[in-house]
């Protein structure tokens, strides 16, 4: 247990102390992505849904993620976020939208799970809006794909 972080010595959970840290720049990317029938696809890059435009409001909706991720992961520090982007692409060999999303701050501890939760809200909400027609959507391969800062340094998935 000793390389877990969020555990003590006798394996009990708890919050990293990371008073004594330097702040550093920290920035972390991650994607994901929805896949859904080419009829879906289709519709969303019409902006033919009844409920608005579903990538804005799934880019909103993911920034809004990332603001609240300490209050959904019960161990994460709440950090003051210095910038969020949430970036949508339809790709048509999915068929689905690709979902990437990167957080900055200088701070303490790290932002992955802000731009992993960003890109988790952002793709559900795609599945939210457009469930009515296509239930077979699948959200997958969400993952952390660069992280720079802190102790650690950097980071960037194969």
């Amino acid at each position: 247990m000793a390389d877990l972080t969020h555990f003590d010595a006798d394996g009990k959970a708890h919050m990293v102390n990371v008073g004594e840290k330097p702040s550093t720049d920290r920035v972390a990317v991650a994607s994901g992505q929805i896949r859904m029938a080419p009829e879906t696809l289709k519709k969303i890059e019409e902006g033919s849904f009844g409920k608005g435009d579903v990538l804005g409001v799934a880019r909103l909706a993911g920034i809004m993620g990332a603001k609240q991720t300490a209050t959904l992961i019960p161990l994460c520090h709440p950090l003051g976020l210095d910038h969020v982007a949430v970036d949508l692409a339809a790709d048509a060999n999915l068929p689905g939208i690709i979902v990437a999303a990167t957080c900055k701050v200088t701070g303490r501890t790290g932002i992955e799970m802000e731009a992993l939760t960003a890109v988790s809200v952002a793709a559900l909400t795609i599945y939210d809006m457009c469930k009515a027609v296509d239930r077979g959507m699948v959200i997958d391969n969400i993952r952390l794909t660069h992280k720079s800062g802190g102790k650690s340094g950097v980071f960037n998935a194969e």
